[in-house]
């Protein structure tokens, strides 16, 4: 079962503390889990990148399960779909979809929520 939490604002400064940074990004991009189960994997998470943020190093992505993200603000470039996301746009990528490397044009603020738990092989 997923962590719970009572209302909270995890964008007020007050809790930047609880961001951290994305592994061998350089700054770039940091994280903050809001929900995970323990038990399974699956998780709910804000990932901010940077304004200038660029994941080419990184390359592109694919994961073994289903992943749905928001996009809260800023603008992201998908080089995988040569696609500008903006505020608002939306996915639910199943298992193997391809994504990445990301460009930022601004600072970006991303919701995901990800299914380790109903992980696939593709």
């Amino acid at each position: 079962m997923k962590s719970f939490a009572t209302y909270w604002n995890p964008l007020d400064s007050a809790n930047s503390h609880k961001w951290e940074e994305v592994e061998g990004s350089n700054g770039q991009l940091w994280q903050l889990t809001l929900s995970i189960d323990a038990k399974n994997g699956d998780y709910t998470r804000l990932t901010k990148f940077i304004d200038g943020a660029n994941t080419s190093e990184f390359g592109s992505k694919s994961h073994t399960y289903p992943e749905e993200i928001l996009i809260l603000s800023g603008r992201l470039f998908d080089s995988a779909f040569n696609q500008w996301l903006s505020t608002g746009y939306y996915a639910s990528r199943p298992p193997g979809e391809v994504h990445g490397p990301f460009m930022a044009d601004g600072e970006c603020l991303v919701l995901e929520i990800s299914y380790p738990s109903q992980s696939v092989d593709y």
